[in-house]
């Protein structure tokens, strides 16, 4: 499944429309984690797509035809840049930056590589509930500036 995404902010509520349905398609529900994870993720790398390269992008969603506890859901955004993702490391006060720290720590595993018109950033989930609980802790190995755990202590949600 695939959704077209063309180079304007709009498009971030779009995409998580979309993944919503592709997803309740596949009988997981809007208020599993997996499911808020997953459209926080989404919203993270359709703005990148879309902030940072201006250009359009695809959005793909790869579901398991049988879902099941131990499913794993890929999340993929291709765009038209050959820049690389760079993760920043984002002041207090800085309203942008965090993308990729949020992937990292809220993603099982994630990635990009080059292709041919640009890149493709991956990331995928888990579906086994015990790995995926929004309200613990999210140091999924996200480091910080100094070194320490980025994401300690905070929890996320995706609206």
């Amino acid at each position: 499944m695939q959704l077209e995404i063309r180079p304007d902010p709009a498009e971030v509520g779009r995409a998580r429309r979309w993944a919503r349905s592709r997803l309740a398609g596949a009988g997981i529900q809007a208020d599993e984690p997996l499911a808020e994870t997953l459209i926080l993720l989404v919203s993270e790398l359709v703005t990148n797509a879309v902030v940072h390269t201006g250009r359009p992008a695809v959005l793909r969603l790869s579901l398991p035809h049988v879902v099941t506890e131990e499913a794993t859901v890929r999340l993929e955004v291709a765009d038209r840049s050959g820049r690389a993702p760079v993760p920043r490391c984002a002041g207090d006060e800085a309203t942008g930056g965090r993308g990729l720290a949020l992937v990292d720590g809220l993603a099982d595993r994630w990635g990009w590589s080059v292709e041919a018109t640009g890149k493709r950033i991956w990331c995928e989930l888990d579906r086994c509930a015990k790995s995926r609980d929004l309200t613990a802790s999210c140091g999924g190995g996200a480091v910080a500036c100094d070194g320490a755990a980025a994401f300690e202590g905070l929890a996320y949600e995706a609206v």
